[in-house]
């Protein structure tokens, strides 16, 4: 490799800025020709329709890794223009990602063909072609961990949690082009259902071995039961997946959850996933969202599988979005504030 940890920890992950591009005339003409291209063309209107509905509430489910990939800022500007309402997410994008470039660290650019077990050796992780440094990620364990010593001892949501992150950023992160922080000022909830399967496991699992007996703990079905009230106040909403795993579980099994509950919810009015999993193994993955509304969860009269890797198809969707404008007449349904310490009892 011959290389030291200095030089291979050099060239930083740009974060690429959609508005930076036309991209309406380009998904105009990819409209007209064929194959993923017609459909992304077609998700990326059907976002579109998202957004002009002003019915229709938004969530985006993030799978993958994103933010490493240089997608945190097209994130960012869906959440500034009011562009999305709520987040579903795995926990390495939220927390060993966003959450911790907020504290001031960076991804870099490295290579596949790096050999890891030297990476290793010099303590630096890597993504596929991107790399961070483990002793910086040990710091993001650990500011989780004083986060945990800091709260009242009790079960708490993910939302919940992520939320007290957001605070910890405002008064001091380093980096304030933060999706935890931003979706915290603007009162955006973000859930990580499996929170215990990234950073904050590590940190979580520090905080309650040093308090056994008074601690903080996450509450997965507490995160099922406020997504589901968010569904049940919201009505119509649409899905905007990125990736599939448990954030695409999570978020569309919500519509059954309220019905269970005795609450009339339509299906998903709209939903868009993008993927490249295949549909022939089973697996949830690469589940067609014609395949959901067997289950009850998604209408099919507006969706869109795009079979496309996600930091390619995510910025040519959101930019066309965008371009469109419509998000400019769009109101912030701010709904972390459906969950008040009342609601929360009364839930």
């Amino acid at each position: 490799m011959g290389k030291n940890k200095t030089e291979l920890l050099s060239t930083e992950v740009r974060h690429l800025d959609i508005k930076k591009f036309d991209f309406v005339t380009l998904i105009d003409q990819m409209q007209d020709t064929a194959f993923q291209a017609r459909n992304l063309a077609r998700a990326a209107k059907i976002y579109e329709q998202m957004l002009t509905d002003q019915n229709c509430g938004v969530i985006l489910c993030l799978a993958g890794s994103l933010v490493s990939a240089g997608l945190k800022k097209v994130i960012l500007d869906l959440i500034d223009n009011n562009m999305v309402d709520a987040i579903v997410s795995t926990g390495a994008n939220i927390v060993d990602q966003d959450f911790f470039e907020g504290l001031g660290f960076k991804h870099y650019q490295g290579s596949p063909h790096l050999d890891d077990t030297q990476l290793r050796e010099m303590a630096i992780d890597r993504i596929y072609d991107t790399l961070i440094d483990e002793d910086q990620l040990r710091i993001c364990d650990d500011t989780i961990c004083q986060i945990a010593d800091s709260l009242p001892p009790r079960a708490y949501s993910s939302r919940e949690f992520i939320s007290e992150m957001g605070k910890y950023l405002e008064k001091h992160g380093k980096n304030k082009d933060s999706i935890v922080l931003r979706a915290y000022q603007k009162s955006i909830p973000v859930f990580v259902p499996a929170f215990s399967d990234c950073s904050a496991g590590f940190g979580l699992v520090m905080h309650q071995v040093a308090k056994p007996d008074s601690h903080v703990s996450i509450d997965s079905v507490k995160d099922f039961r406020e997504l589901t009230q968010l569904k049940i106040h919201a009505g119509d909403t649409g899905l905007l997946m990125i990736g599939g795993g448990v954030p695409k579980n999570f978020a569309q099994d919500v519509v059954v959850a309220a019905e269970l509950l005795g609450a009339e919810v339509p299906m998903h009015k709209y939903a868009i996933q993008i993927t490249v999993a295949d549909e022939r193994d089973g697996a949830l993955s690469g589940s067609t969202l014609r395949e959901a509304c067997s289950w009850g969860k998604v209408s099919v009269v507006h969706e869109q599988m795009v079979f496309c890797e996600a930091t390619i198809a995510l910025p040519l969707i959101a930019g066309y979005a965008y371009g469109k404008g419509s998000w400019q007449s769009r109101q912030a349904r701010s709904y972390s504030s459906l969950f008040t310490s009342k609601q929360r009892e009364l839930a």
